[in-house]
């Protein structure tokens, strides 16, 4: 199974006003094993970065000059994020910039190139309810050391929410281990029946003489023998 974790950052929270994702990151990881292989890259947005967004990531305009433009790096996303079981914490977000960029270069909705998408928000909504669910709360939570995050990044939240998930499934991981040993152990019993002849013990004679009165009592009674 491939799984992508997928994080942005970007000029403000609306893309419907105009806003631009400004960095794109995705981790990839293969059936729960992270593969060191990921896609990164920084964008210019050809517009001003609100003051609060840049308060939170620490990007400016001036960094983003002399980067790419969205359409440069899109077919490499799609490419990177395609057939994979995209995860992202607070999707609707990360979707609806993705979705808004892709359409202004008229290319399909991200939900087309990938498995499924699933929101790590809304699992952990669902599995802590009335509690703190941000990126930093559930790293807190599962012990996950993120002193790192002085700043959002989109590559450093998505290598933090790859181990956040691993953390929240990890019932999975036993399960798996399960059935890996069951599968051996059910294998060598199944051998041992075939290697072994099997033991068939006879009744004596005291044995078969008590069988027969039974047998001989229900007869007098009426009773059915089978």
């Amino acid at each position: 199974m491939r799984q992508i974790f997928l994080d942005t950052e970007t000029t403000g929270l609306y893309p419907a006003q105009g806003h631009r994702i400004i960095e794109i990151a995705a981790v990839e990881m293969i059936n729960r094993r992270p593969t060191n292989n990921h896609f990164h890259v920084y964008l210019n947005p050809q517009r001003e970065i609100d003051a609060a967004a840049q308060e939170v990531h620490g990007i400016s305009l001036e960094f983003l000059q002399d980067k790419p433009l969205f359409a440069a790096i899109a077919q490499e996303m799609i490419a990177f994020v395609s057939g994979a079981e995209l995860i992202i914490h607070n999707a609707p977000f990360d979707v609806g910039f993705l979705n808004s960029e892709l359409g202004h270069i008229g290319l399909q909705p991200i939900e087309t190139f990938c498995d499924r998408i699933i929101d790590t928000l809304k699992m952990a909504k669902d599995s802590r309810p009335g509690q703190r669910n941000n990126l930093d709360a559930l790293c807190r939570h599962f012990g996950i050391d993120n002193s790192r995050r002085t700043l959002h990044g989109a590559l450093l939240d998505a290598e933090l929410l790859a181990d956040v998930y691993m953390a929240m499934t990890r019932g999975q991981d036993s399960l798996m281990m399960d059935l890996g040993q069951l599968q051996p152990m059910m294998q060598v019993q199944m051998h041992q029946a075939k290697q072994g002849s099997l033991k068939v013990l006879k009744a004596d004679e005291f044995e078969l003489t008590a069988h027969q009165e039974y047998l001989n009592s229900l007869a007098k009674s009426g009773a059915k023998s089978w």
